[in-house]
């Protein structure tokens, strides 16, 4: 579902001038449910429908239920609508589903994919990692169609590509909630229920940028990590929070994993939490933070529009895209922190994250660099970052970044080089 990534650089600018062909012969299809939109970028008002564009039928094979209402399918579920609205598309007519579909089923992902392909899809977006193969497979088999895959490395130079992006960016925004947190609350334990650790430059990543978060508010916190081996099973992701809670009295739970079961143990037992994915903070008033999510709107957008333009002619898409991988961060506006809890946050922690989120979507500094922040907040709230070069260690005493280096490149974080934890990090 999320992994290794090809680092690739996108032209967010589409080109424009492919001509737009109906989709022939398209069986009719039932209508698939849609949820509310979601709290992501958007254009105000939908865009026009180009000529061909009321044939055009999108579809999705999702790990989870389309009627989510937390979650990874949720917010791509919401991405996916949002964004169909936006170019003046009817997600009730021109949405095609098929949902529950196990990544680690091959035969299920295979069917799915000539379900949709049967119905008259022109593009099919598939959310997790694991349907990686099939995908590729597919691609082959219906040239005719776009495939796009959401956290893979396979693809092609004509109907076939992949999307991920910077989560870690996100990622260490929600560390620094959780790290101010501690400090208030003099507890050093943070807990981390995680899919994978190292096996995942993806899932490695983003708990070592949670982490570097967190030290930077509180040098001495510590991020325990119970790895679960699986990116969407409820009742583990419960078990798994609690005995983080039980075991090492940790006093805020985040999560690299689906559901919003972390954030409800964290809030049954009275301590703290950062989720993922989705806002969660509906689903744990008293204990949500914030969240790493995602506004996957602005890449099914993109996605969606050049497929349009492609329509009648699939060989053109990953041209039409400016390459086969797309790959954004918190500049683009892909990933985000989600709005603070100011109810459980513990005080300027709004303005730090504020502040450190600039430095980001400047170009000015980034998370994995021999550049280690610091704060100084005054007594009327206004923050200054301090900068300290720094050697960056891992958690068996090696260096792996010199101080003062510049930032580790995408492919390591993402791609898969990244098989390390940081400093700090204690993984069970």
């Amino acid at each position: 579902m999320k992994k290794k990534f090809l680092a690739l650089t996108l032209a967010l600018a589409m080109a424009v001038g492919l001509a737009a062909c109906g989709n022939s012969g398209a069986p009719s299809q039932t209508p698939a449910a849609s949820s509310p939109a979601a709290s992501a970028p958007a254009a105000s008002t939908p865009a026009a429908q180009p000529s061909g564009s009321s044939d055009f039928k999108v579809g999705a094979i999702y790990i989870t239920s389309q009627q989510d209402v937390a979650g990874y399918t949720f917010q791509h579920h919401n991405g996916i609508t949002t964004a169909m609205k936006n170019l003046g598309l009817d997600p009730a007519t021109q949405l095609l589903i098929v949902d529950n579909v196990d990544d680690r089923d091959d035969t299920a992902v295979a069917s799915a994919i000539d379900t949709l392909a049967n119905q008259g899809a022109d593009i099919i977006f598939g959310i997790s990692f694991g349907y990686i193969q099939s995908m590729a497979d597919k691609a082959e088999d219906y040239p005719d169609i776009m495939f796009s895959h959401g956290t893979g490395y396979l693809a092609n130079d004509t109907n076939f590509n992949n999307y991920f992006g910077r989560i870690y960016q996100a990622r260490y925004l929600a560390g620094i909630a959780a790290g101010m947190k501690t400090l208030e609350l003099g507890n050093n334990n943070i807990g981390y229920v995680a899919a994978y650790n190292l096996e995942y430059a993806e899932t490695c990543s983003g708990i070592n940028a949670f982490a570097l978060g967190a030290q930077s508010a509180n040098p001495d916190a510590v991020v325990y990590v119970s790895e679960i081996n699986t990116w969407g099973d409820e009742a583990l992701e419960r078990q798994a929070a609690q005995a983080l809670i039980d075991t090492y009295h940790c006093c805020v739970i985040s999560q690299h994993c689906d559901s919003a079961q972390p954030q409800l143990v964290a809030a049954e037992n009275n301590v703290f939490g950062c989720g993922y994915n989705s806002d969660m903070t509906e689903q744990a008033p008293s204990a949500h933070l914030t969240a790493a999510i995602w506004h996957w709107n602005v890449y099914y957008e993109t996605a969606i529009q050049a497929a349009m333009d492609c329509q009648g002619d699939a060989s053109k898409f990953v041209e039409q895209m400016g390459g086969n991988a797309y790959y954004a961060g918190l500049a683009e506006g892909f990933v985000d922190a989600s709005e603070l809890n100011d109810m459980a946050a513990a005080p300027n922690t709004r303005e730090v994250m504020d502040a450190v989120r600039e430095l980001i979507q400047s170009g000015e500094w980034d998370v994995f660099t021999g550049v280690k922040l610091s704060y100084n907040i005054s007594d009327d709230g206004k923050v200054e970052i301090i900068k300290t070069d720094a050697d960056m260690f891992d958690n068996q005493g090696s260096m792996i970044l010199a101080s003062g280096s510049g930032n580790v490149i995408d492919d390591s974080a993402i791609k898969g080089t990244m098989d390390y934890n940081v400093k700090g990090v204690i993984a069970g």
